[in-house]
């Protein structure tokens, strides 16, 4: 008899050590849930409907760009030179440049430099982006990745002035591989 008491009672100590370790399970897969639905609602910058906020920086060629001077469907690229998917997204993102209606006058590429090193491995980047975008680079970048909530790389976004004047985003899953004519 002893035994059989024994027994269920360990039994019941493992029950109860299984339905505490279940139950923090399922609170962790909870949070892990949340955090996945937030990053695909467009979690690492601003989504479709959001107000965009000011900036007002210079491109590498010393050329003014503006949140006010949008006044038309506009692509706004943000890469990184030490982020591995914006270095195979850039190729295609320059190639979909290429085939914006109004050129350089409707994308902005922004690429975020994090020091003399990053710097570096940014320059051909830059090179390669200036002949289809205006180009932003060092604190100009951040300025304007702040007003788009950027907090991730790649990040391709279609912005575009809404009747009350305001500019918004109006999609933040451009299909860079298609090309521009057909996406616009």
């Amino acid at each position: 008899m002893p035994v059989l008491i024994a027994t269920v009672v360990l039994v019941g100590l493992l029950c109860t050590l299984d339905l505490i370790l279940t139950v923090g399970v399922v609170k962790r897969l909870r949070e892990h849930t949340e955090l996945l639905s937030e990053r695909s609602r467009g979690g690492i910058a601003l989504g479709p409907g959001d107000e965009v906020g000011e900036f007002s920086v210079s491109s590498v060629d010393g050329e003014p760009v503006r949140d006010s001077m949008i006044e038309s469907e506009t692509v706004v690229a943000f890469f990184s030179p030490s982020c591995g998917p914006c270095k195979e997204k850039l190729p295609k993102f320059i190639e979909y440049a290429r085939g914006v209606p109004r050129g350089r006058e409707q994308v902005i590429a922004v690429v975020t430099v994090d020091g003399p090193a990053d710097a570096e491995a940014a320059a051909p980047s830059l090179s390669a982006l200036a002949p289809v975008a205006r180009v932003v680079t060092g604190r100009d970048a951040d300025a304007v990745a702040d007003a788009c909530k950027v907090r991730g790389f790649p990040v391709v976004l279609k912005v575009n002035r809404s009747t009350d004047g305001r500019l918004l985003v109006m999609t933040d899953e451009v299909d860079v591989e298609r090309p521009a004519l057909t996406s616009y």
